[in-house]
């Protein structure tokens, strides 16, 4: 079953072809995606990583929190899915 892992304090110069190819060393990776700020246009510095296999993501996670790349020390941990409030459309 997949697996999402969150990947935080992700230098801004870093691009989703980087981050697939650092956790393809630890297995399938399904996506890789930055977040982008919506006014800028420009990486919030964090990101998501969809792996195939449970085992090779937590080998992913356990390998590559701490690590450098691009100068930060990524965190890299289970992504935890939050529950979307609905939008109240109605004006007053």
């Amino acid at each position: 079953m997949a697996k999402k892992i969150y990947v935080g304090n992700m230098s801004y110069n870093t691009t989703e072809e980087q981050l697939w190819d650092l956790f393809a060393q630890y297995g399938t990776v399904l996506s890789a995606n930055i977040i982008m700020d919506r006014e800028t246009r420009r990486p919030k510095g964090f990101g998501f990583v969809e792996m195939e296999d449970e085992s090779a993501a937590t080998a992913a996670i356990s390998q590559l929190d701490g690590q450098d790349v691009d100068g930060r020390n990524l965190r890299v941990n289970e992504a935890i899915a939050k529950p979307r409030q609905t939008r109240n459309d109605y004006r007053y």
